[in-house]
């Protein structure tokens, strides 16, 4: 045998020694970390639009593995989003309606069943659900919506108060955790950013973020709501409702007061609670901006168009620190070898206004609060191939099917999303949703968004606004994608209106949604 055969022959060797010793070993328990934000919407993230914002950690988990492009939430608001997350159910059956609503922590959710399966549980950060978490081995959350700086946590022995930035601190939070974890078990974790919620308020080291850019402002933005009656009534215009002290961060030029001034100052205020070193580099900052602003003397147009880059600043910078502590998450998972059996989940509670109709805030079926970034890196012991794009439907009902499925628990009959593991896996045949189902019921309240539910195909939406009102919207996504043009009163759309208001009934059967008996479809309907 000369010099090249014996090498071949130990390759050989070399590679069937390797393949049965990796036979021997016992594959490892997949860990879940799922990481969710606040308000951090679509177009705000690089992977998905380069207009805006820059955010390399958030395209990392992507570039590593999946970004959905049509993920939606089942109720656009905080509580009830996650509310539907933990339970996988719509906000009916799981009883987390709107914000005000108590989350019943007795019954069974998603954490609850991994931590049967001898799963490690651990939630830190913003809960949002009226009561205390239940299901978890560890957790340290906020109280409602949190604090940016100086922010207080609950924990099973009672309130505190940390010195410094929220998102630093929950992070710090999530680290010592997975340090001090039992290293002999898998693990689910969940680690909630207050990020970019109101009033976005950002980190000192990053006030002169953006700060030399002009950001486009959205086609839609002067929206005259024409044929949308709900749209015309709500109160989230960045033009009559964003406040100049308590969203802007700035005196009003004309010294005017609004009722939101008095969350400001005093101990427990977003400002009164900073520490006063911070809190003076904080005035030099915004205190420019607003001698800046008098100056300027703007009105009308102008004056909107102004309130508009502000918003659009403050909200990016807060994202930023969240990306930025994404990455520390990252780096700590990376040195400890923790990569090659996690699976990270980056998401959002729902989508956000940027301007576009000239809002800020969510709630609305409309495309930008209705859908909501996903972005999922795979493990590296898990088949798939990496920077895919997926485009079928998915839910945020669907997180607790899927996590209880990769990590090879039943998933009960009960549950009503569906486990989008196999699209995680690259499997074509996976993903056959053909429509989503929304409900949204907050109202009268805050934004006085109206009540209404509705469904989205993979062209077409069909929005039924109820109580106190009673109008259809429907929208040609593929012709109309900002939905200014509502077709519901066009004779020419009569037989798909007909179709969409019975595959909507069916869905509300579907999903035991008890609206159905108040607005069942007209009968004698033709769909052909």
């Amino acid at each position: 045998m000369n010099k090249k055969q014996k090498l071949a022959a130990f390759t050989g060797m070399s590679a069937l020694l390797v393949g049965s010793a990796a036979l021997a070993v016992p594959k490892k328990p997949l860990n879940i970390i799922y990481i969710m934000s606040d308000d951090h919407t679509e177009q705000m993230i690089s992977a998905y639009d380069l207009r805006f914002g820059h955010t390399p950690a958030i395209d990392r988990i992507a570039g590593e593995g999946l970004r959905f492009t049509r993920s939606f939430v089942a109720n656009s608001i905080s509580g009830p989003s996650r509310a539907c997350m933990l339970t996988g159910k719509h906000s009916h059956k799981n009883g987390k309606v709107d914000n005000q609503d108590h989350f019943d922590g007795s019954q069974q959710t998603m954490p609850k069943l991994m931590q049967a399966a001898g799963y490690q549980t651990a939630m830190i950060g913003k809960w949002h659900l009226e009561s205390l978490p239940t299901g978890f081995d560890y957790w340290e959350i906020l109280p409602g919506q949190g604090n940016y700086y100086e922010p207080d946590f609950i924990t099973s022995k009672g309130m505190h108060r940390e010195r410094g930035y929220v998102t630093d601190l929950i992070t710090d939070k999530s680290i010592d955790w997975l340090e001090q974890r039992d290293k002999q078990k898998p693990f689910l974790m969940f680690v909630h950013h207050k990020t970019a919620h109101r009033n976005w308020m950002a980190k000192l080291d990053d006030l002169y973020a953006y700060e030399d850019k002009t950001f486009p402002v959205p086609a839609n933005f002067f929206d005259s709501y024409a044929n949308r009656p709900a749209a015309a009534g709500q109160e989230m215009e960045i033009d009559r409702h964003m406040t100049f002290l308590y969203d802007l961060k700035v005196q009003h030029p004309r010294g005017e007061k609004h009722p939101y001034d008095g969350f400001v100052n005093g101990p427990d205020g977003t400002f009164g609670r900073m520490r006063p070193d911070d809190r003076r580099v904080w005035d030099q900052f915004y205190d420019s901006i607003s001698n800046d602003l008098k100056e300027r003397n703007l009105s009308g147009r102008d004056l909107v168009l102004w309130k508009y880059q502000r918003y659009i600043k403050d909200y990016l910078k807060t994202a930023k620190s969240m990306d930025d502590n994404i990455a520390r998450l990252l780096d700590y998972l990376e040195k400890e070898g923790l990569l090659d059996n996690t699976l990270i989940v980056y998401t959002s509670d729902q989508g956000f206004y940027m301007g576009e109709h000239g809002w800020f805030d969510k709630r609305f079926m409309y495309e930008e609060s209705l859908r909501t970034p996903l972005v999922i890196r795979i493990p590296d012991a898990m088949a798939g191939r990496r920077g895919r794009v997926v485009s079928q439907l998915v839910q945020n009902i669907d997180h607790a099917a899927t996590f209880l499925d990769l990590a090879g628990v039943p998933v009960p009959g009960d549950i009503q999303g569906e486990s989008y593991a196999d699209l995680i896996r690259g499997k074509k045949s996976a993903g056959n949703r053909k429509a989503i189902y929304y409900h949204y019921q907050e109202y009268p309240a805050e934004h006085m968004v109206k009540r209404h539910y509705g469904i989205r195909t993979e062209r077409y939406k069909l929005i039924h606004f109820y109580n106190d009102i009673d109008h259809w919207e429907l929208y040609d996504l593929k012709k109309d994608p900002s939905e200014m043009t509502n077709l519901a009163a066009n004779p020419r759309y009569r037989k798909l209106l007909a179709k969409l208001k019975v595959q909507l009934h069916e869905l509300q059967v579907k999903y035991d949604d008890p609206i159905r008996f108040r607005f069942p479809p007209v009968a004698g309907l033709h769909t052909k």
